[in-house]
């Protein structure tokens, strides 16, 4: 396995935490991209820093505000200027919500779709134009099996964010493969422990409109949402295993690596229908003529 110069979005804690340290063990340069570094992250940046040197592994915070242009642009330039080339792009930025979806105001969706979804065309307008030149790369989306799997309610901003961004990595890996650049998608299942997600979930502005909900017909819904989400859950379920899959799939050959991996321990359908989405997906590319796109075409 070759040493890879990695950035990772959102890895001040959760996933990206877990990811960045698991890739640096792992032997590659990470850059641990995270917001308000000499603010509220401070002592994610410490802890960090902390790891590296116990652990004699590279790992770098780079502040990496995804909600901003600017702070995507200058945090990307900066990883360049540093490594002097950029490997791998690793979308897990993201923010959860709940409540009854009527009860969040239009702008509070918007902020979702900001976080989760229009991260990732900043990310990508500022790494892609780098990795397309090398002619070789990965981009790694962190999805959720919410995108196609069994969902239960009250998550609904958070659920259609995931969708889209999960749509937006299938429309892109088809437009990169002629570059040399490899798309993996890792499906994580509804992990309730091992991550903060859940515990900063976001709730409704609409406070009125979501006591109607919860005061009425659909009273006790949100605690029968999570408590069953959390019965589903095996006991032995482990965070961790996202970023040991991760691990794997950076660390494979170029053009071995898979388009999809589920980590689904409570298994809620999520894996079949994504099957089933991706080989009429790999069906209809053949029958337009298109069946090269499907793999990653080696530049150099």
């Amino acid at each position: 396995m070759s040493k890879q110069v990695i950035v990772i979005t959102g890895a001040s804690s959760g996933f990206g935490a877990l990811t960045a340290r698991a890739l640096a063990r792992a032997g590659h340069t990470v850059y641990a991209g995270m917001r308000a570094t000499e603010g509220r992250n401070a002592a994610a940046v410490a802890d960090a820093a902390q790891f590296a040197k116990d652990n004699n592994v590279d790992l770098r915070s780079v502040e990496l505000d995804v909600a901003s242009d600017a702070s995507v642009v200058s945090g990307i330039a900066r990883i360049i200027a540093d490594a002097g080339r950029l490997d791998v792009i690793l979308h897990n930025a993201g923010h959860m919500s709940f409540g009854p979806a009527e009860a969040f105001t239009p702008q509070q969706f918007a902020e979702l779709f900001d976080v989760n979804v229009l991260s990732t065309q900043r990310v990508n307008r500022a790494a892609l134009p780098y990795l397309r030149r090398q002619g070789r790369g990965l981009v790694v989306w962190v999805s959720s099996s919410s995108s196609r799997g069994g969902t239960p309610p009250y998550l609904s901003p958070y659920f259609a964010a995931k969708a889209a961004m999960d749509s937006l990595a299938v429309s892109y890996a088809s437009e990169l493969t002629r570059w040399g650049i490899e798309t993996s998608i890792i499906v994580p299942g509804a992990f309730t422990k091992g991550t903060n997600h859940f515990a900063h979930s976001g709730s409704p502005d609409d406070t009125a409109r979501a006591a109607e909900y919860n005061e009425g017909p659909y009273k006790g819904v949100p605690e029968q949402a999570l408590q069953g989400l959390a019965a589903l859950e095996p006991a032995d379920a482990d965070a961790g295993a996202v970023a040991a899959a991760i691990v794997d799939v950076v660390g494979k050959p170029f053009g071995t690596r898979p388009f999809r991996v589920h980590i689904d321990p409570s298994e809620d359908g999520a894996e079949i229908v994504n099957g089933v989405a991706d080989r009429v997906r790999a069906e209809l590319f053949r029958r337009i003529g298109l069946e090269d796109l499907l793999k990653p075409a080696a530049r150099n």
